[in-house]
């Protein structure tokens, strides 16, 4: 097995001895934050999406969550090529992560040391076949709001009720979770935005539904002004998902998978819709660098 390295505190280090204290803060207390990037194979050679969106998230989740990264954005994106390259990745799945690396148990973060590290790992389809779609159930678990938790800040410990919103789901035979805000709106997946398709109208929650400005969603929203299609943000209520012409996730992991059902409803067809397959292909046109009309979304790496 080839080795993998792992960016910690500015240094490359063996993925292996990448180690930290059991007792570690960020592990006790989900006080840590991270971002979800994804580089895709090109004919130029490996290609990281929307690189300064997602850096620049990271940072903005660090000054909500209160922490001093030591680290610049240029140096996180630096470090984020570097990796792709370090481990000789093509299509892969990269983890920024700040963290409060500190044994000492104890909720105070004051004095503890706080590391950036950034992991690259190959990584494939999320949800398997995105071209058969995926089964959906509207879970008891609600999304988090400002009032609990920050929900435009990618914190560690915002992500427990999406963990258990998923088991909850795959517990009752569907494959992925749709959570509601705390005032009962459609809000998102437990890691995905949520889109519908209504008479030939793309609608997806808005802000005001707790949800999290997701880099995929806007890059959604862009490519259906860029082809024409009319997009509405606003206030879903759920009995509108069962009576969605096409329904489809949107993230990073999970880029554009088709929802072909809902508490067992079948949604339009019971297949992914030609909507859907329209912003599908075109992503993937796009993070595969055939796309002039977005090109300035990939940064290339130099291997």
């Amino acid at each position: 097995m080839a080795k993998s390295y792992v960016w910690l505190d500015g240094r490359f280090i063996d993925s292996e001895k990448a180690v930290v204290p059991i007792s570690t803060h960020s592990l006790q207390y989900g006080s840590g934050i991270f971002e979800g990037i994804r580089a895709y194979s090109t004919a130029k050679g490996p290609a990281v999406f929307r690189l300064k969106e997602h850096a620049a998230r990271f940072i903005r989740t660090a000054k909500i969550a209160g922490m001093q990264l030591g680290c610049s954005q240029k140096e996180l994106e630096e470090a984020i090529l570097e990796i792709v390259e370090k481990n000789k990745l093509a299509s892969c799945y990269i983890r920024p992560f700040g963290f409060y690396n500190d044994p000492r148990i104890g909720l105070d973060t004051e004095g503890k040391k706080i590391s950036v590290a950034v992991i690259a790992v190959p990584f494939g389809n999320y949800f398997g076949d995105k071209d058969k779609g995926i089964t959906c159930k509207i879970s008891s678990m609600r999304r988090i709001n400002s009032q609990i938790l920050p929900p435009q800040a990618k914190l560690s410990g915002n992500y427990a009720t999406s963990v258990m919103a998923s088991k909850e789901a795959k517990n009752s035979g569907a494959e992925e979770a749709i959570m509601l805000s705390t005032n009962g709106w459609v809000a998102e997946g437990p890691g995905e935005n949520l889109f519908l398709v209504e008479e030939n109208k793309l609608l997806t929650p808005s802000k005001e539904s707790d949800i999290l400005l997701g880099i995929t969603r806007d890059s959604v929203l862009k490519i259906a002004e860029s082809i024409g299609i009319t997009v509405e943000e606003r206030l879903v209520h759920r009995e509108e998902l069962l009576t969605a012409d096409e329904l489809f996730f949107s993230g990073t992991a999970a880029e554009i998978t088709p929802i072909v059902s809902v508490d067992k409803v079948r949604i339009g067809k019971g297949k992914p819709g030609p909507i859907t397959k329209i912003i599908q292909e075109r992503f993937t046109e796009i993070v595969s660098g055939k796309d002039p009309e977005f090109a300035h979304w990939l940064t290339f790496t130099k291997q």
